[in-house]
């Protein structure tokens, strides 16, 4: 496991108490011993990073790097020089790329030393993260899925193989696998993190953070995002704080160590002097506009990226068709977009942060679910995702946190959201919650 997170290796590397090349050369040892088994990793970088991790002692501002020396898995989305951009699929280009995404180059000017790429679901449609070549497995129960489709970033983090990991979120691609994982996963607001093309599903994705803590979430994100002010969770404040367990639209019943999950979180922020009530947003059908995104999104994406259909896999192929149909009819519509924001910004008017389940259902379990049909993969994506996927469509920030377990171990997250600009106050939040935990 890894023996300190990222902030601690940074510190030490920067302080000349530990070689930049030691945590590479751990990180690398521990995904031989141990990825068989957890299937987070499509590609490992192992010569390349230990020649970057060397590169790194020769650097001259290696004293001012906030990650220094630290090993960082990147998803299968963004391109890492030399490497392909394969997406989950045997469909897309694969040849390699000759640049880096700019949030890779912000990691490599940070100091960080880029392990591998991660498992995704072809073209990232699914919470559960299998391919042909593997499936990634939760580490803390590997009878289920890790989550998705950010499935092998979080797979990867909690396996302890590297202490952070970069990811991206549509409809809850990094608070989903995060939460089954019992890890600490962020999607920061609409243009936090910036990039020059336009984000993916009519700019609903975002890059964010997967880790351990929500220190060293904090400290990815702020690398990502190129803002120091996020780098360090700071004391929020007190906060109006709502909590609800209500699913948007279906109202489906949300299992009983979920709720308990949510209404201790709600306990331990009064506690801390928030104020604490309960209220739910007034969500109305916006959930509706989301399923036409979903369709339709990986279908423009499918387009984009040059895809053979024929090489697709049966669940994606027959998604991809349905998303074509729904951009022919128009049924993608900027004002169920607008109306749910104002929705969302009136409740925010009143409230600073809610408090949610991440999942609204119990995790489905590890298996190839990419041999399956549309219909099979759909109807456990939207039983989990019923909590998730409005953020992106109103582009609010959004987080899952550690909040217990079932019975038999499996993680449980609640989901912590804010307005537009309270990424630094859901990472103190957060960190006030561990603060919490700990002394339970």
């Amino acid at each position: 496991m890894v023996t300190s997170g990222a902030v601690d290796i940074a510190a030490a590397v920067r302080a000349s108490k530990l070689d930049p090349v030691r945590p590479t050369e751990d990180a690398l040892s521990r995904i031989k011993a141990s990825d068989g088994a957890v299937g987070a990793f499509r590609s490992v970088r192992a010569a390349e990073a230990l020649a970057e991790a060397k590169a790194l002692r020769d650097r001259p501002d290696l004293r001012e790097l906030p990650l220094a020396g630290v090993p960082v898995a990147v998803k299968d989305v963004v391109s890492v020089e030399g490497e392909s951009v394969e997406w989950g699929s045997r469909a897309t280009d694969h040849a390699p790329a000759s640049a880096d995404h700019e949030v890779v180059a912000r990691l490599r000017a940070a100091g960080a030393v880029i392990v591998g790429l991660t498992r995704v679901p072809e073209l990232c449609i699914w919470p559960m993260t299998d391919t042909p070549e593997g499936i990634a497995r939760n580490p803390r129960q590997p009878s289920y899925v890790a989550g998705g489709s950010s499935g092998g970033s979080a797979a990867a983090v909690a396996a302890g193989l590297v202490p952070l990991a970069h990811g991206t979120d549509g409809l809850g691609s990094i608070r989903l696998p995060s939460a089954m994982c019992g890890l600490v996963g962020i999607k920061p607001g609409r243009g936090v993190v910036a990039e020059s093309s336009d984000p993916q599903w009519f700019g609903m994705s975002a890059h964010g953070a997967i880790a351990t803590t929500a220190a060293d979430a904090a400290l990815l994100l702020g690398v990502l995002a190129e803002r120091p002010g996020l780098r360090t969770p700071r004391d929020p404040g007190r906060l109006r704080v709502a909590v609800s367990t209500q699913v948007p639209l279906t109202h489906a019943p949300v299992p009983g160590p979920m709720r308990e999950a949510v209404r201790r979180a709600g306990a331990r922020l009064g506690a801390a002097g928030h104020r604490v009530v309960a209220a739910t947003p007034a969500y109305g059908a916006a959930a509706l506009g989301l399923l036409t995104r979903w369709f339709a999104g990986p279908a423009e994406q499918a387009d984009d990226l040059g895809v053979d259909s024929a090489l697709l896999q049966r669940r994606t192929r027959t998604h991809v068709r349905i998303g074509n149909a729904v951009r022919r009819a128009g049924l993608v519509r900027e004002d169920s977009a607008r109306e749910w924001t104002r929705r969302a910004e009136a409740f925010f008017a009143d409230h600073d942060v809610l408090v949610t389940p991440t999942l609204a259902a119990r995790p489905p379990k590890a298996r190839r679910w990419h041999e399956r049909s549309c219909l099979a993969n759909a109807a456990p994506s939207i039983r989990l995702a019923g909590f998730a996927g409005l953020w992106n469509l109103a582009g609010f920030p959004a987080m899952s946190v550690p909040a217990g377990q079932f019975a038999d171990g499996l993680p449980i997250g609640v989901q912590l959201v804010a307005a537009p600009g309270g990424e630094a106050t859901l990472l103190g939040l957060a960190a006030q919650l561990e603060e919490t935990n700990r002394l339970q």
